[in-house]
């Protein structure tokens, strides 16, 4: 459904995105990722028509995303990375105002997105929150029922039970078939509702991978705090890999085996245990500063 084949443009100054190469079936969220000024929004920008690759392809649909950009449109959900919203308009006359532009009215599927997302689309623009304008956003692309949505970090500015609401929204879309590919920085975001993931390394892709395989190269730590110094050594004895120690807390990382880790904990005398973390972002950092594919 959507295609890259051999894309790349340049600015002057040397950035850019250089030879992409990925293609995302029908019915699959592709997550994007990188770090800003990576080149993700160009990569957007260029699958939206919005600029002229140097060389190489962009399809969405079997179409060329720049030379049949207007049909390529007809059946898209957009997110910009950042809004540019008409501010004297109501958000219920913006909604109303891009369906008029493809032929159609609000109906059903408005009312249901603005219940889903807590919005009440009657006032201002100007006077609307970041957050309740990122929801406004997200009625707008999700409005006209398209099959294949471009999203640029689509839940910035949204709380935690709003960020919910829309991968839950996603993970519905895509039972019916939709695609989706989505830049984000919100790495739970990308790892409930992706399929897959790429990682951009200054413009160039350095891995496409199933967030299956991503996350079975998850690395889980815990902050420990310990009685003595003893059981710090039990620990090590036991294979435990240490991260760091300080004041008394120590960081554990493990990938994998819990079992003898609690088996070692038992051990000791614990007077505190903490999650440290678990997520894609972890695995992210690794392929970003090992730059291979």
């Amino acid at each position: 459904m959507i295609d890259a084949e051999g894309l790349s443009m340049a600015y002057k100054g040397g950035k850019g995105v250089f030879g992409l190469d990925f293609s995302i079936p029908a019915g699959e969220a592709f997550g994007y990722l990188g770090p800003n000024g990576s080149g993700k929004t160009t990569t957007i920008r260029l699958l939206m028509g919005f600029m002229k690759p140097d060389c190489g392809k962009a399809r969405i649909g079997g179409l060329d995303c720049w030379k049949d950009a207007p049909k390529v449109k007809a059946n898209l959900g957009y997110i910009p990375g950042e809004l540019a919203l008409f501010d004297e308009m109501t958000g219920a006359g913006f909604i109303a105002f891009l369906l008029e532009l493809r032929g159609l009215r609000p109906g059903a599927r408005v009312r249901e997105l603005c219940e889903r997302f807590n919005l009440d689309p009657s006032g201002r623009i100007k006077r609307m929150s970041k957050g309740t304008r990122q929801k406004l956003a997200i009625v707008a692309a999700f409005s006209h029922d398209p099959q294949v949505y471009i999203l640029d970090e689509p839940t910035g500015g949204l709380d935690p039970l709003m960020q919910n609401a829309f991968i839950e929204l996603v993970l519905e879309e895509k039972k019916r078939g939709k695609t989706f590919f989505m830049s984000s920085h919100n790495f739970e975001e990308v790892d409930r509702s992706c399929d897959r993931a790429a990682i951009l390394r200054e413009g160039r892709l350095v891995a496409v991978q199933e967030i299956a395989k991503l996350k079975a190269e998850q690395r889980t730590s815990y902050i420990v705090k310990l009685g003595g110094a003893e059981d710090v050594l039990k620990l090590r004895a036991a294979g435990v890999e240490v991260a760091r120690q300080v004041d008394g807390h120590i960081e554990v990382v493990l990938q994998g085996d819990y079992n003898a880790f609690f088996r070692a904990l038992a051990q000791c005398d614990v007077k505190g245990l903490y999650a440290g973390g678990k997520d894609l972002e972890q695995v992210f950092l690794k392929y970003y500063g090992r730059g291979r594919m």
